[in-house]
């Protein structure tokens, strides 16, 4: 693969800027950690809040239950899709200090919430926060390392969010067996709010990158295209053929976290494990799901984005599979479908976000990277919807099903959909042989 050349300009209030990993990894490293914060923080309701909605409240109808979800999915999905045409007004920092602002209240009002419509405004908030917050610390990663290594930013970044999940929902399934299902377990949300407002206050803007990375694009934006959010989303949507297979398997595997994030509590706990049991199971996926994406993002920048979004959604489906087959030992199918569900997204996550970056030109890449979040994130109202709807009239077994037929053929779909570039991912990245010496006089 031919790697990308140091490109440097004396811009960024002094700074030189650079593009790569190494080159930026203090303040790659800051955000990392912000993103550590930001999953910890949605990590507050993946054991408990199911429970707390039937047992706390009584909620008897499971598509109540699942309300928060809906709530935090529509929201979360409108706010990246914002997310994308706010930067053309605002800097990455300044959204990213507003997504923490409005995540302020939302431990407070898992704590203490008198009433289950307390419960759904606060996981609007949750929504609009993580909207913001993961939106720009994907793109500021992005931003940072250029081409060459979009597939490992995005896995490490996806790595921090998704582990601080997981470790969340083992924590707050711990507390809640010593101390109840509320307040104890939400107040350590509190720790998250402050860590990550204070890190973002110190993070430095990546305007400057974007501005390095576009006067050096290989591919000059052709004259006179359309680059505002109505003309991309269109394009991401359904115009562009391996966009829309991106953005459907986007939509369908977290339609199948937003199922079982409603589902497996439910579905577990009937068939006799306790808070710490689920907690684990929960913990467990998205765990594997954040560290594995660490080789997985790296390995999609030397294989391609295809094989792994095809066999990924594929491992999910059989994670599903597993969860009914094995259900009379239910503590084994739990952790068997949470490996193979936590692999499985392990794999499509990072190659799914650098799949869209590498057919997006960086002019309008912050609008395609929301619109495909946008479509990605409504997958939680989507799984809540269909899980409390089939969950109703046929069972949680039913619903269980519904998960795995969906995700296989999302998998068949991104299969004829989706095209890597031939040689990709070296040839986004290729220099052309009369640009290497003007590239090669701005390096120091």
């Amino acid at each position: 693969m031919i790697a990308t050349p140091t490109v440097i300009t004396p811009t960024d209030a002094g700074h030189p800027v650079r593009l790569g990993l190494r080159e930026n990894r203090l303040q790659f490293s800051l955000l990392v950690v912000v993103n550590i914060a930001v999953g910890g923080l949605v990590g507050l309701e993946r054991t408990t809040l199911p429970l707390i909605g039937s047992d706390t409240f009584g909620l008897t109808s499971d598509l109540a239950v699942f309300s928060f979800i809906i709530a935090f999915g529509l929201t979360k999905a409108l706010t990246n899709l914002a997310a994308g045409a706010l930067t053309a007004r605002f800097r990455r920092k300044q959204l990213l200090v507003a997504g923490w602002l409005i995540g302020i209240p939302v431990p407070f009002a898992l704590a203490w919430a008198p009433s289950w419509g307390w419960i759904v405004a606060a996981n609007v908030l949750l929504g609009l926060n993580q909207g913001l917050t993961w939106s720009m610390t994907v793109n500021m990663k992005i931003d940072l390392v250029g081409p060459s290594r979009r597939g490992l930013a995005t896995g490490l970044n996806e790595a921090a969010g998704y582990t601080a999940v997981g470790v969340t929902a083992l924590l707050t399934g711990y507390l809640a067996t010593n101390y109840g299902l509320r307040p104890v377990p939400e107040l350590i949300g509190v720790v998250f709010v402050v860590a990550g407002l204070a890190l973002t206050l110190v993070v430095r803007d990546t305007a400057a990158h974007v501005a390095l990375e576009l006067a050096h694009h290989t591919k000059p934006l052709p004259t006179g295209e359309n680059t505002g959010l109505k003309a991309v989303f269109a394009r991401t949507s359904w115009r562009d053929r391996s966009l829309r297979g991106a953005s459907q398997a986007g939509l369908v595997n977290n339609l199948n976290d937003g199922l079982t994030w409603g589902v497996f509590p439910l579905l577990f706990t009937d068939h006799g494990l306790g808070l710490v049991a689920v907690g684990l199971i929960k913990g467990l996926y998205p765990i594997l799901w954040g560290i594995g994406q660490i080789p997985t993002g790296h390995l999609a920048d030397h294989i391609g984005r295809k094989p792994l979004i095809v066999t990924g959604m594929l491992v999910q489906s059989t994670g599903f599979i597993l969860a009914l087959a094995l259900l009379d030992t239910p503590l084994l199918a739990g952790i068997l479908s949470a490996v193979a569900l936590g692999l499985g997204t392990a794999m499509v996550y990072p190659a799914l976000i650098a799949s869209v970056s590498d057919h997006a030109h960086p002019a309008w890449r912050a609008n395609a990277l929301g619109t495909y979040r946008f479509w990605r994130d409504i997958g939680y109202a989507a799984g809540a919807l269909v899980a409390g709807i089939l969950a109703d009239a046929l069972g949680l077994h039913a619903t269980v099903i519904a998960g795995a037929t969906l995700t296989a053929a999302s998998g068949l779909l991104a299969a004829r959909w989706i095209t890597d570039h031939a040689g990709q991912p070296a040839a986004l990245v290729r220099t052309p042989p009369a640009a290497m010496g003007d590239l090669q006089r701005l390096r120091p």
